[in-house]
């Protein structure tokens, strides 16, 4: 299921700050949270459409034995790296803590 990520894929996700913010996907307002783990090995994004249906979700695994490992939940992997590459995220509304 989880073939290489795209180009980009890892570099856009890096700019999307931790905790709860919001920013622009296909000309729509969005709601997203991440957060990281302490070791930076997983990282969870939870995100939702403002005034709308749209949702994504996974989390993704960064292993030492080799290419990350991407697990949406309840959606293809397609919608979630559609939405990383796109996304484009403002200042964080509230730190995780």
């Amino acid at each position: 299921m989880n073939a290489t990520l795209p180009d980009g894929f890892l570099r856009r996700l890096a700019a999307i700050p931790d905790g709860a913010g919001e920013g622009i996907y296909r000309s729509r307002r969005w709601g997203v949270t991440v957060t990281r783990s302490a070791d930076g090995r997983r990282i969870w994004l939870y995100g939702e459409e403002r005034g709308g249906m749209g949702r994504v979700s996974f989390n993704l695994y960064l292993t030492g034995a080799g290419s990350p490992l991407l697990k949406p939940c309840e959606m293809p992997e397609q919608e979630v790296t559609d939405f990383i590459l796109a996304y484009e995220p403002e200042a964080p509304v509230q730190p995780m803590r």
